[in-house]
């Protein structure tokens, strides 16, 4: 009985060798993005992509990059269709499938909630970088919490990054950093596309950066009976039309709730407020309209200039809160604006134009360019490192 189950162990060996054999490994390796097992997407040395799909009744199949180009894929006799992407820059992208013309999901991707729907995602490895990485130092927490808006008469959702150490120090507080999303994204943004827990973690535990709360709230706000403003309206409507709730929320609902159930520094120069694009756009909004709740302010592709559209000025600016230099930059603790050097040139030209005219007019800021990337999550990603080290101190 041994000899024999001994001769079927070894036949079932040299099976799985000749299936090896003629079926070479794939080439690449799978994406970290991935659902569990799923072998595809598939990322190569050279940081091109293989997606494979088996869809036996399709006529077309595509692979999309809402923000980027679209490649078809081909079909194999067995209903598997196969699509290989140029070399993608590192970071995070969204992506669609094309089945005859309907976009749909990955099945064999994760999803995240990113151009106003869940979409599949993938994560391209930047060779050694890692300061998005999760790694072998204290950690802190992400914590979910819902709360009534007074303001708006709904529920809503923050999530809120408490520092490695927190609960373990119950006497000690915390400043706290108000950080946005951008626009076909909500309050998840930032700690999944983001990654900012290991962001902070690490900066955190190489005495970069201060241990900090942060505070990640949904970017769009209407009280009821207000219609919903989207900022791809033609025209686009009045910036205080689309945030001017969401500073009512701010004011009134979140800031007390959390002064009230965290332990904060509750005051202007233990807060700061800084957002991706849209969210960029919010920031600048509310905190140049209320120095007195805000010390730190920073945009990361994102701003808002304060000139309705007409060339700029620092004397009417914000309300003219920059007419002063002087008194300005006494009291704002640091403006920090950052853009990607890829990203489109009506953005990229904005940003780089308000620092410029900031400079002329004597407004101390920091300004940073993210090398390579466009408006995407690593040029967001790397903003954040630069940024939140400039922090309380």
């Amino acid at each position: 009985m041994r000899s024999a189950l001994r001769t079927i162990a070894w036949l079932a060996l040299l099976a799985a060798a000749n299936v090896r054999a003629e079926n070479p490994p794939a080439p690449g390796v799978p994406a970290s993005t991935n659902v569990r097992g799923a072998e595809y997407p598939r990322i190569l040395p050279d940081l091109r992509v293989i997606f494979r799909l088996e869809a036996p009744d399709a006529q077309k199949v595509q692979v999309q990059f809402p923000a980027g180009k679209t490649y078809p894929a081909e079909r194999n006799g067995e209903g598997f269709w196969t699509a290989t992407t140029d070399p993608l820059v590192p970071g995070f992208h969204y992506y669609f499938l094309l089945i005859d013309g309907v976009s749909v999901n990955d099945p064999a991707s994760e999803t995240f909630y990113g151009w106003g729907r869940q979409s599949s995602g993938i994560e391209i490895p930047e060779s050694g970088v890692d300061f998005y990485d999760a790694k072998d130092v204290p950690h802190g927490e992400v914590r979910e919490r819902w709360y009534r808006s007074r303001t708006t008469q709904a529920w809503r959702r923050i999530f809120v990054y408490t520092p490695p150490g927190y609960d373990a120090n119950p006497g000690v507080r915390y400043p706290v950093l108000y950080l946005q999303h951008g626009a076909g994204e909500d309050e998840r943004g930032w700690s999944q596309q983001g990654r900012v827990s290991q962001i902070m973690d690490n900066l955190i535990a190489e005495g970069k950066a201060k241990p900090m709360l942060i505070v990640m709230e949904k970017g769009y706000a209407w009280k009821p009976g207000e219609s919903e403003v989207s900022l791809w309206s033609s025209p686009p409507p009045a910036i205080d039309r689309v945030f001017g709730t969401l500073v009512e929320v701010f004011l009134n609902d979140l800031i007390p709730l959390i002064d009230s159930n965290y332990r904060t520094l509750p005051d202007r120069e233990h807060r700061a407020m800084a957002g991706l694009s849209m969210g960029g756009g919010a920031a600048f909004f509310i905190t140049l309209d209320h120095l007195d709740a805000f010390a730190y302010l920073g945009g990361f592709s994102g701003f808002d200039s304060g000139s309705g559209g007409a060339p700029f000025d620092a004397k009417t600016a914000h309300h003219g809160v920059m007419a002063d230099a002087a008194a300005f930059n006494q009291r704002v603790r640091l403006l920090w604006l950052g853009i990607g050097t890829a990203e489109e040139p009506r953005m990229y030209d904005g940003v780089k134009n308000y620092h410029l005219a900031l400079a002329q007019a004597g407004i101390k800021h920091v300004y940073y360019e993210s090398p390579g990337t466009a408006h995407e999550w690593q040029t967001w990603r790397r903003c954040l490192r630069e940024f939140a080290p400039l922090l309380f101190q």
